[in-house]
């Protein structure tokens, strides 16, 4: 074989080369290497909705869930004397909240309130005041905290809930807040709604 069909013959096997490589490398990525699942840090929930139950605000006021639809809700559930967890659940929502600058907006927070009991007088000054804006809602026995997917104690978890009223994120009260707030601000940016 000629020097000159050698060079041609290892020509054509570095352009085939080439040609296959970009394939290859894809099939390794995509089944040796595969692609993270998801992106976000919550528990992403399969949109589970939740019933517009009839209830009280803690002042007594009527109030349906309803009301918070057209925004996206960052919602927690915690008894009524709200002790050093729950207030730091309260003070996560506020800040992430915050966090979202002109889409803030666009969010709303609810406390449920999941028992009978009286809400202390200082509980109730120090929401009123540090967590101004939040909605403290009687849900004692209700079917919207039957709804709420919870592998534990309802206490122990901090739910997104759509704009449409379903519940989508569900993170552990030790949920880093960097994280849920990076959560939050891609959920506000690609949605329509809310």
């Amino acid at each position: 074989m000629s020097e000159n069909a050698r060079k041609s013959r290892a020509s054509l096997w570095l352009i085939l080369a080439l040609c296959i490589a970009p394939v290859v490398a894809s099939y390794v990525m995509y089944y040796v290497l595969p692609p993270q699942q998801h992106t976000n840090y919550g528990e992403l929930m399969d949109a589970l909705p939740l019933p517009d139950a009839q209830l009280r605000l803690a002042d007594g006021t009527a109030f349906q869930l309803s009301q918070l639809r057209g925004k996206w809700t960052l919602l927690t559930a915690d008894a009524a004397q709200c002790g050093e967890a729950c207030q730091r659940k309260l003070f996560t929502l506020r800040q992430l909240r915050l966090t979202q600058g002109k889409n803030m907006d666009r969010i709303e927070r609810a406390w449920l309130i999941s028992d009978d009991a009286e809400i202390p007088k200082s509980v109730a000054d120090k929401v009123a005041q540090d967590f101004h804006g939040t909605w403290a809602v009687r849900a004692a026995a209700s079917d919207l905290l039957k709804r709420l997917p919870a592998d534990g104690p309802l206490a122990g978890y901090i739910y997104v809930v759509d704009p449409l009223g379903n519940v989508v994120l569900r993170y552990a009260i030790d949920a880093e807040p960097a994280r849920m707030i990076k959560d939050l601000s891609r959920l506000l940016k690609t949605s329509r709604i809310g």
